[in-house]
């Protein structure tokens, strides 16, 4: 029952009026935070800064906060190797990190953290592409599949039942 509340709410969220720069920049600022294994730290709170001031869109921020949540966990020995890596493999660095310890703000980030770092950083990487990857599938979404997707079956039948049609009451009264 949660898989198909969570497909109902992308499929809400696609169809929305939002553009779709708004909702790939919720979706990535979204990634950057559920990247991150400490929920608590200086660059989570400018995250969440940005969510608040930029104008994009806050359920996909959250969605990708929950699905990205899962995967950070998953990818947190390729993040511990790659912080490491960064933080004492490379001997060239170490003046730097020390410089960056000693700063007044910069030890709440908690980039000394192996974790932290590798997330950090694999977010990065992966920043600007799924940006341009999730727009992309959303123009693409709303050109070419979401008549199809009307048209099926099962959404068909989740519409007539009784539940869909309290949900769109419900929706209807807090607009």
């Amino acid at each position: 029952m949660l898989f198909i509340q969570y497909f109902a709410k992308l499929i809400k969220i696609l169809r929305s009026a939002a553009s779709p720069s708004q909702i790939a920049g919720g979706f990535i600022l979204g990634m950057l935070i559920g990247l991150s294994p400490s929920l608590i730290s200086l660059t989570n709170l400018i995250l969440v800064l940005l969510l608040i001031i930029l104008n994009v869109n806050l359920a996909t921020a959250l969605f990708s906060f929950a699905v990205f949540s899962g995967i950070a966990y998953l990818i947190d020995p390729l993040s511990h190797s790659l912080g490491y890596f960064l933080l004492v493999g490379l001997d060239d660095l170490r003046e730097f990190w020390i410089s960056l310890y000693n700063a007044p703000l910069t030890p709440y980030t908690f980039f000394n953290n192996t974790v932290v770092l590798g997330s950090l950083i694999i977010a990065l990487v992966l920043l600007i592409p799924m940006y341009f990857l999730v727009k992309t599938g959303i123009i693409k979404y709303r050109e070419k599949y979401e008549p199809r997707v009307q048209n099926w079956k099962w959404m068909k039948m989740m519409k007539s039942t009784l539940i869909y049609k309290w949900y769109e009451r419900l929706k209807f009264l807090g607009d």
